[in-house]
């Protein structure tokens, strides 16, 4: 897939749902041959994600806080507090699935309930969250973590051709450790599993103290003016 065309629709402006006073709009693939796991590759290396079947990017007219990163999972150097959460997790087990356990609904409808109460998630229902984590063109697959044998988190972890890429968490709301980290750590054990290059987390986002924890993760890479850089 050297050449391809990239046909993008954009979205109406609407309310940011990360920067209050902000407008967001996103530009949208409509592209069909990229709608597959080739394609999906190409498509994230330009700095685009996906919601459900739909492939998108951040393009708003008076912003770019959103930042495309990735984390480079051969060269992953944890930090001390990392170090210390590896060490705790080291009794955890973890398995890569095509289909959710039969919990998993219980311990999402516990996350969204206590931490998103406010979001457009919330109440949590099945339907919404298939629609949202299910992608036709792509396998599906969905890293459980067990502690003691007890589901306490479901990461929406999609296996690309030379990466990871995390596109949702939920998991025990009120675990005495930090999960959305512990499934980053985990993600990052899985890349080196897979022999994959990169772990991909989302988007960057300085301002947001909910979206600013990605570039902890060392060493990472930004895509500023569509060139990687790190």
């Amino acid at each position: 897939m050297s050449k391809f065309s990239l046909q993008v629709g954009l979205t109406p402006e609407g309310t940011c749902s990360y920067l209050p006073g902000q407008q967001e709009r996103l530009g949208v693939a409509m592209e069909q041959e990229l709608h597959s796991p080739l394609g999906y590759q190409t498509l994230i290396r330009l700095g685009f994600r996906r919601s459900g079947g739909t492939i998108y990017k951040p393009m708003c007219n008076a912003c770019n806080a959103c930042q495309p990163l990735r984390i480079n999972a051969k060269e992953f150097a944890p930090s001390k507090s990392q170090k210390r959460i590896l060490n705790k997790i080291s009794s955890f087990t973890y398995k890569l699935k095509n289909e959710m356990d039969e919990e998993w609904f219980e311990l999402y409808d516990r996350y969204i309930s206590t931490r998103h109460q406010t979001g457009s998630m919330f109440p949590a229902n099945k339907d919404q969250f298939f629609e949202f984590s299910h992608a036709e063109w792509l396998p599906n697959h969905f890293l459980h973590i067990y502690e003691n044998d007890t589901l306490i988190a479901i990461a929406v972890t999609d296996i690309l051709s030379d990466s990871i890429s995390a596109m949702y968490t939920f998991f025990e709301p009120l675990h005495p450790l930090s999960l959305g980290t512990v499934s980053i750590l985990i993600q990052l054990k899985l890349c080196i599993e897979l022999n994959k290059n990169w772990l991909y987390p989302g988007y960057q986002i300085d301002d947001c103290p909910a979206m600013k924890y990605k570039d902890r993760y060392k060493p990472n890479q930004k895509l500023v003016n569509m060139v990687w850089q790190g």
